[in-house]
């Protein structure tokens, strides 16, 4: 196998000879999609050189490998179309607050962790959701800091749009009564103008600023806990929503080096202050199709929970609230022909209706202007749409890339935040798809679980892992079986720009495949989360045995 950057950087060629070899899968109950999206069946794979060569194996070489499948379920690698790759990471090394039943349970949690960890300055985490705890209120600095007062402790809120910090880090922030509001962000504070220990959106720079910066040395320990945790779960390839320079520059040198777990399609931060030299750079492949940087992350508004997500009318539970624009409007126009106008993919986060409303007609104004359609610029989240905008998606040629986890996760305060009549256009998964969208799917980890399969039976069954609610939330917009693998296999690929190489077991696409425990087209679809991944295999190597 050879393998190369086709553009790197003025490095030129960068070629690696490996020898090749022939498997050979039987004894298998296979699954993929075919090239018109239909399910096929296999019982046998043929491998080479890290392709499929052939479902239907007539001629075997000599020299082939032979590994007895032992009737276990063959599926294509899972793509997780919106992931954090290295926040994964990083959530696996610091103290995880998901399942605290309270505030004051979450700092319990914080003390155990800062015992373990004597040596962390800072103590960091992330899982809080005040929606699940019993007052449904945003905690404060001072619980936190009955817990650990010593050092700096922040906390990320599960959906990554707001930040929990006690008062030594308020302190060091430098954040007092006649601090303003930034733009596209909240410090939510007291009936006196204290802040409180809460930082919404864009806010949360204010900690961001003050806190140790990562370097190349604790991106590699994030990338060693995340690669492997997801290649247990079966997931082959993700796409990275959202990266600064310097990560950029740490998958470029882990790429040459053949060190990457799994394939990664990289969107670059729009944020970042080097977008413009990124850009300049030009799309990045590389042959091996372990990295790929061919797209742009925006960031329209912020999440649901936090009340952060832009709605074109006040929040049902909160009046005097429409949420924020984390990019003002005004910058859009510039913003969009500067990523499109460069042939680069743009894939921008919207989750109100107003943020969704106004990501379309810019793509619809810079279309007729600059052109860049065939791009498939992608939405991310698209939670809540106004019913007008829905056919606009596939009008626009717009993927909304959404991740089903984050319905059966909101469904217990989305109507709270929403009210009924607003509900038409949100989660909207059947909608959009029989207006003849590709719908990349993914979790958003570590905001969610990386577990594809639970992504897997949120979409098919609109229910919670209790298999709550009976029929499901809003069941109507429940996905199918295959439109959900599809989601998870070939339109992922799809919206990377990819359906030719992964996504599907089609010969002289990459072996990229999993062997797990139980049929999930056969077995109820409320089993369908506890599918266990048995070995998990990229380029038709074993990279996970359980």
């Amino acid at each position: 196998m050879k393998w190369l950057f086709s553009t790197f950087l003025g490095l030129g060629l960068f070629t690696l000879s490996v020898q090749a070899n022939t498997t050979l899968i039987t004894n298998v109950k296979g699954y993929t999609l075919n090239e018109k999206g239909r399910l096929q069946q296999f019982s046998a794979a043929l491998i080479a050189d890290g392709k499929i060569a052939s479902l239907d194996p007539q001629h075997i070489p000599q020299d082939a490998v032979r590994i007895d499948g032992k009737q276990k379920i063959m599926l294509p690698g899972l793509i997780d179309a919106h992931g954090h790759l290295l926040m994964l990471g990083a959530s696996l090394l610091q103290v995880d607050v998901r399942d605290a039943s309270s505030a004051k349970d979450a700092a319990k949690l914080v003390t155990q962790y800062a015992k373990a960890h004597p040596e962390q300055q800072w103590i960091t985490g992330s899982g809080w959701n005040q929606e699940l705890w019993p007052d449904r209120r945003f905690p404060t600095a001072a619980i936190l800091d009955k817990a650990m007062a010593e050092h700096p402790v922040v906390l990320s809120r599960v959906d990554g749009h707001a930040v929990w910090i006690n008062s030594q880090a308020l302190a060091l922030t430098g954040i007092t009564k006649d601090t303003p509001d930034p733009a596209g962000g909240q410090i939510i504070r007291d009936a006196k103008g204290d802040a409180t220990g809460v930082l919404v959106d864009n806010a949360m720079d204010l900690v961001n600023a003050v806190m140790p910066k990562d370097g190349p040395q604790q991106f590699q320990q994030m990338l060693n806990a995340a690669g492997p945790h997801l290649l247990s779960l079966g997931v082959t390839a993700m796409q990275d929503a959202g990266i600064g320079h310097d990560v950029y520059d740490f998958y470029l040198a882990k790429e040459v080096a053949q060190q990457l777990p799994l394939r990664i399609y990289a969107m670059v931060a729009a944020t970042d202050p080097d977008l413009s030299e990124m850009l300049a750079n030009g799309e990045i492949y590389s042959v091996d199709d372990f990295l790929t940087i061919r797209s742009v992350k925006v960031f329209a508004d912020g999440a649901l929970g936090s009340r952060g997500a832009a709605m074109l009318a006040p929040y049902h539970d909160a009046p005097h609230q429409n949420g924020l624009m984390v990019t003002e409007p005004e910058k859009f126009k510039p913003l969009f022909d500067q990523i499109i106008g460069a042939g680069f993919q743009l894939n921008i986060h919207a989750i109100g209706d107003r943020a969704n409303h106004l990501a379309l007609q810019q793509f619809a104004d810079t279309f007729s202007r600059i052109g860049g359609k065939d791009l498939r610029n992608r939405i991310e989240h698209a939670q809540v749409i106004a019913p007008e905008d829905l056919r606009k998606f596939a009008e626009l040629g717009v993927l909304p890339s959404m991740q089903p986890t984050h319905a059966t996760s909101d469904m217990n305060m989305a109507e709270d935040r929403l009210g009924k009549a607003r509900m038409v256009g949100a989660y909207a998964w059947q909608t959009l798809l029989k207006s003849g969208v590709h719908m990349p799917l993914g979790s958003d980890f570590p905001v969610e679980l990386a577990n594809p399969f639970y992504g897997l039976h949120a979409a098919i069954t609109r229910q919670d892992r209790n298999n709550q609610p009976v029929n499901g939330w809003y069941p109507e917009q429940k996905m199918t079986r295959l439109q959900a693998f599809k989601g998870f296999t070939q339109d992922a690929a799809y919206g990377a720009h990819m359906e030719d190489k992964i996504g599907s077991l089609t010969p002289g696409k990459w072996a990229d495949f999993i062997l797990v425990d139980q049929d999930i087209f056969e077995v109820p679809a409320s089993d369908i989360w506890k599918t266990q991944v048995l070995s998990t295999w990229i380029a038709g190597k074993r990279v996970y045995q359980k």
